[in-house]
């Protein structure tokens, strides 16, 4: 699969509501997280934190991690909330403790880190019964919009890589040119 990154140069699209929330809003991700208010929540694949910014008053501690920093210079510009800390790391080597994640969440991002070491790592970091959502472009897709189809997994690849890193998968949903995978750490 390639693992390319978003271009900053089109940072600004990431910051278009009325195509972020056409694949997935921010009532969508509170219900797939189901946060409450002392929990920690990294955001992983943050981008210009966008949705990031949903999901941060409904947490203590926010993460927004992203392996550009220039991603984190666009997103403190544009204004952080004070409970969001940027961290800038590849998701296969995050700098958190063992258990000490509550949630994570990756929108449109996935198919940029999906690897083995990633997903050890994200199941290292949360906490037991800890969850992950994931938003990510299909590739059941017809690929007009987001990466080209062969960068992308299908949900049920998804899914099968979760359960084989010890993540018990809660829901699974395929829409048109999306999906939404909500698991547990077990």
């Amino acid at each position: 699969m390639g693992h390319h990154t978003f271009d900053i140069d089109g940072a600004d699209k990431l910051e278009e509501a009325e195509r972020r929330y056409r694949y997935v809003s921010s009532e969508e991700l509170l219900w797939a997280l189901a946060p409450t208010s002392g929990d920690t929540i990294a955001d992983l694949g943050s981008g210009t934190g966008f949705f990031t910014d949903d999901i941060a008053p409904h947490a203590d501690t926010m993460y927004a991690v992203d392996v550009q920093g220039a991603m984190h210079d666009y997103y403190e510009e544009k204004g952080m909330p004070e409970n969001v800390e940027p961290v800038t790391t590849g998701i296969e080597a995050l700098p958190f403790e063992d258990d000490s994640i509550d949630a994570a969440f990756s929108t449109m991002t996935y198919h940029e880190f999906a690897s083995d070491d990633a997903l050890a790592e994200i199941h290292r970091v949360l906490a037991p019964d800890g969850r992950l959502t994931i938003v990510d472009w299909s590739a059941a897709g017809t690929g007009e919009n987001g990466p080209p189809l062969d960068e992308r997994y299908t949900v049920e690849t998804a899914v099968e890589n979760l359960r084989d890193h010890g993540f018990a998968v809660d829901h699974a949903f395929t829409r048109p040119e999306t999906y939404l995978v909500v698991a547990t750490a077990e």
